[in-house]
């Protein structure tokens, strides 16, 4: 029989079993229920959130924090918004120890050519270089391309874009651009290349040579072209153009590809090799030159 009376001193396990007379306690049923109790208290308390005060972070000597720092080209970008000449605007730098030369065309919208011809007139511009690049088996353009409003080429081979629609320029990154329409619709000009930077990241491609690299890129709202200066892999050129404040940016036809440049003081410079065969679909993004030119 079970006591039905317990004084204050004495304790009553409940259900784990009573022992009976002649038989010995049992305590490793207690133990067991004791320390299943134990273990639901652990991993209540581990789960729950802890209201005490967060240590404070000690920072050491060699790891300061570091101060974010305008991007290398910020100061000279600024300042070209007081020049009124119809010329291209170049700085070098060096950054990530790879030496680039930046191109900054200004008072100029650009457009889009196809042919050798711009070669020949390269006194109407202030700057151009070649822009999609061209099959090997069947010499057409790689990629969506529209001239004037007259798509040339459809397909996306290439994930980066650049529009030129209403005196507008668009560089960006996506797998289906409604401006590849626009242009169609409102006599724009349209092309595909690599992309290089997206929104201020890196993107990742295929290429894993080395070579002369090109990108025409957007960097505190001006369009501008970058040219490494040694041959670069394509992987360290847009981390290069991501650290100099690239936000987008996609690729030109680098390696001897030829380009052109009239500098601010009316000097004109050739870019790359001028390759005497012609391919009718080359194509080239031009600035023109507004002003008459002696070149």
């Amino acid at each position: 029989m079970m006591k039905e009376d317990i004084s204050d001193s004495e304790i009553r396990v409940i259900g784990i079993g009573q022992s009976q007379p002649g038989q010995p306690f049992p305590w490793r049923k207690v133990t067991v229920t004791l320390a299943v109790i134990v273990a639901i208290g652990l991993v209540v308390w581990l789960l729950c959130p802890k209201q005490m005060s967060p240590e404070p972070i000690e920072t050491g000597v060699f790891e300061q924090e570091t101060i974010a720092q305008p991007h290398p080209l910020s100061e000279w970008l600024a300042g070209l918004d007081s020049l009124a000449v119809c010329a291209t605007a170049t700085r070098d730098i060096t950054v990530n120890d790879i030496p680039l030369r930046v191109y900054v065309p200004l008072n100029s919208t650009p457009h889009l050519e196809v042919g050798y011809g711009i070669a020949d007139n390269r006194g109407r511009s202030i700057l151009f270089f070649q822009a999609a690049d061209v099959r090997a088996d069947n010499k057409k353009i790689v990629g969506a391309f529209v001239l004037r409003g007259e798509p040339l080429s459809r397909g996306l081979s290439k994930r980066g874009y650049c529009a030129i629609i209403g005196g507008k320029v668009t560089v960006g990154v996506a797998d289906n651009s409604p401006l590849f329409e626009q242009a169609t619709e409102q006599n724009g000009d349209f092309f595909r290349q690599y992309p290089l930077v997206d929104n201020g990241l890196l993107v990742e491609n295929e290429l894993k040579n080395k070579s002369i690299r090109r990108g025409l890129c957007d960097i505190d709202g001006r369009i501008a072209v970058i040219e490494s200066q040694t041959q670069e892999s394509l992987h360290d050129f847009s981390q290069a153009l991501v650290d100099a404040g690239v936000s987008n940016a996609i690729y030109l036809v680098g390696s001897t590809a030829m380009g052109w440049c009239m500098d601010t003081e009316g000097v004109g410079t050739k870019r790359g090799l001028w390759d005497e065969r012609v391919y009718e679909n080359v194509s080239f993004i031009v600035w023109p030159n507004t002003t008459t030119s002696n070149l």
